[in-house]
């Protein structure tokens, strides 16, 4: 006789935003029985502290996923990977450019961009994104009927990325910068140059046009991640982005840098 379970067969997820911002990012996603952090950006140690914080533990983790080589996404990969024997999901290409700092793990596991894989009772997708990185990618979590859409380190929101986050249950989505903000900033010309390019990172005006191509009633909630600390500030993002959900039920909330967000569930 089958077994029915509610902990196999519900749609049930947790999400909790670890950090995010330039000075480093991670998510955790977990349904109970299976449980990955979407990037370790900052130190092992402080990782470890942001979990406990959530009554959660490292030595629990059963993936890390990867979704670029650039510091603030792996600093604290290697070190959870040795130190709690956790299987790394990378792409070759981001492998390859981020060796130097992930150094030697027991378990790489390379996902090839574009096509689905499975950790326990999870279902990824890994799609393309436009970054400045090897081979960027956002995530899409999968447990049956729900889904989380996870995108924050984009200069554009191209089609394709459109397409794999429409109809998620919660969307994690970059608004780094005000773009006023960003040209009267201190930042130098070609620093500035590079976040509004399409290899860059995604303004508050355009996570705002996004939003309102992805928006649906059965939207729970929405995450503003990468938010940039210089050229840009929550009261600012949510004023921006805020009005594209008038009329919504969804429940929007802004990740921060220095400290960890609260569990989100999905149920």
């Amino acid at each position: 006789m089958p077994d029915n379970s509610k902990s196999e067969w519900n749609d049930n997820l947790t999400v909790g935003m670890l950090a995010s911002g330039s000075k480093g990012n991670s998510i955790y996603i977990s349904d109970g029985i299976t449980s990955i952090l979407v990037d370790a950006g900052l130190s092992g140690i402080e990782i470890e502290r942001r979990l406990q914080r959530n009554g959660l533990n490292a030595g629990d983790i059963d993936a890390i996923l990867v979704t670029h080589e650039h510091s603030d996404h792996i600093q604290g990969v290697g070190v959870l990977a040795r130190r709690h024997d956790i299987p790394v999901y990378i792409s070759r290409e981001t492998s390859k450019a981020a060796s130097g700092q992930i150094g030697a793990i027991n378990n790489e596991i390379n996902f090839e961009t574009g096509c689905n894989f499975v950790i326990k009772t999870l279902n990824i997708h890994p799609f393309s994104t436009s970054h400045d990185a090897d081979d960027p990618v956002g995530f899409t979590v999968n447990k049956n009927k729900t889904k989380i859409g996870i995108a924050t380190d984009l200069g554009i929101a191209t089609g394709m990325v459109k397409e794999h986050l429409k109809d998620s249950s919660l969307l994690i989505l970059e608004a780094n910068h005000d773009p006023d903000m960003l040209a009267t900033g201190p930042y130098p010309w070609p620093l500035k140059q590079r976040i509004k390019s399409r290899t860059g990172h995604l303004s508050n005006k355009a996570a705002k046009i996004l939003l309102s191509e992805l928006r649906h009633d059965r939207l729970k909630y929405v995450i503003l991640a990468h938010l940039s600390e210089t050229n840009n500030t929550t009261r600012q993002a949510l004023s921006t982005i805020g009005p594209a959900l008038t009329n919504y039920k969804t429940q929007i909330e802004v990740a921060v840098q220095d400290y960890c967000g609260k569990l989100l569930n999905l149920a």
